[in-house]
């Protein structure tokens, strides 16, 4: 029997996790509180497009996997990882999956054991909410009997380069002997492992990684808008910017920003400097409201563009091509273009949408699906590419169709407006 594993959430961060551990010789509990996803996962069939159907059927074959809906499989483990979602409520961090799993968890907890938080969340949350949690509800104490910590996901949905095993991993614990548990346990699971002083620290390098893209990508969105008044093309700027080899970082415009990190992780960060010292974090803030309206933008530049060929949005038939919220996956979680389809829905067009990356039962109610065909583009009012997938063919894109609004720069031609 090797070391025993508990992931408490299967989805885009637990379930890579849970396989990457199978594969280093961990016997491995996947914990899911949705039911539909556990057994989906016990036929071997994933809905996370990083995890093929093969890798969990070699998963199970291997008899050192399995999915649960409840805890009863997870007693007696040596180390418990919880990778549970953290949204936002009416902007107050929401953490009560982080405190369902811990008292879930605590339970089931004996000396020696180690728990670490994945979730991201403000700084503070794994020593001041989860440790006292676990001691409550286990009778235990630590770091006397076991071991606490916190190491930020960095997982990126369809990077076919960066994956779970080559991508640095950030690692903490309460004390020195929790930081080495935690540190041995992932320098099985990873090719390099950070170690940092303190939770707190963890939790806000996650914080500052997506804060910094969150500011930058609002940055070149805001200047999308005005270059577009302007009569210049921001793309070219960008591509021209780009040559810099030092001082710049390439950044470009889009529909909004999508999953579960930009939205709301520096929110959490803006929500902690408030609570903790009553000061505004007015980079985050500004972010937040360019960000959130650029789906407006776009269903606003979509109307233009329709009263210029004298048609109403009202009754107007448009394609949107992609409802993932990043190129070449299958990640739908808090995605603009599924704002922007509700956007056009609310107006009154026909909206069709295309995506072969995402998987309906992960869709949201509403939005329906069609596939992708040169009939559907042709008999769309306009198409608009909210999601440059690959597998997209773009000449068709601009080729079938009436008009295209181009929100990721993938299309050229005279019937073919860019973002």
């Amino acid at each position: 029997m090797g070391e025993k594993l508990v992931v408490v959430g299967q989805g885009y961060v637990g379930l890579p996790l849970a396989m990457r551990a199978v594969a280093a010789g961990f016997d491995v509990v996947g914990v899911d509180v949705d039911e539909r996803r556990v057994k989906r996962l016990n036929a071997a069939e994933s809905y996370v497009e990083d995890v093929g159907d093969g890798a969990l059927f070699a998963a199970h074959r291997s008899g050192r996997y399995l999915a649960s809906a409840d805890y009863g499989a997870a007693g007696d483990f040596d180390v418990c990882v919880i990778t549970v979602p953290t949204p936002l409520r009416d902007g107050v961090p929401d953490l009560r999956h982080i405190g369902a799993a811990g008292e879930a968890v605590a339970p089931l907890l004996r000396r020696g054991a180690a728990v670490v938080l994945e979730s991201t969340t403000y700084p503070g949350t794994t020593e001041e909410y989860l440790l006292p949690l676990l001691e409550e509800g286990s009778g235990l104490r630590a770091p006397e009997d076991f071991h606490l910590g916190y190491s930020p996901e960095r997982i990126d949905p369809g990077n076919g380069h960066w994956r779970l095993e080559n991508t640095p991993k950030v690692v903490s614990g309460i004390d020195a002997a929790s930081l080495e548990r935690i540190r041995a346990f992932y320098a099985r699971l990873v090719d390099q492992v950070v170690p940092v002083s303190s939770p707190q620290v963890a939790e806000l390098c996650k914080l500052l990684e997506n804060t910094f893209r969150h500011v930058n990508i609002a940055l070149v969105n805001e200047l999308s808008i005005f270059a577009q008044q302007l009569g210049i093309d921001v793309w070219e700027a960008i591509d021209a910017a780009s040559t810099k080899p030092f001082g710049y970082m390439r950044f470009t415009p889009g529909p909004g920003v999508g999953g579960h990190c930009l939205p709301i992780d520096p929110s959490y960060l803006s929500w902690k400097v408030k609570r903790s010292l009553g000061h505004n974090f007015q980079f985050v803030e500004l972010a937040n409201d360019i960000n959130r309206h650029m789906p407006d933008q776009v269903v606003r530049r979509l109307g233009l563009a329709l009263n210029r060929a004298r048609k109403p949005v009202n009754g107007s038939r448009v394609l949107a091509l992609g409802l993932a919220y990043k190129k070449n996956a299958g990640d739908c979680r808090e995605s603009p273009a599924i704002d922007v389809v509700r956007g056009l829905r609310k107006l009154g067009a026909d909206v069709r949408a295309t995506d072969p990356h995402v998987d309906p039962f992960l869709l949201p109610p509403g939005v329906g699906v069609v596939a992708f065909s040169e009939r559907e583009l042709a008999e769309a009012d306009a198409t608009v590419v909210l999601t440059d997938h690959d597998c997209f063919d773009y000449a068709l894109v601009q080729r079938a169709s009436a008009f295209v609004l181009d929100t990721r720069n993938r299309c050229r031609g005279p019937n073919v407006e860019r973002l």
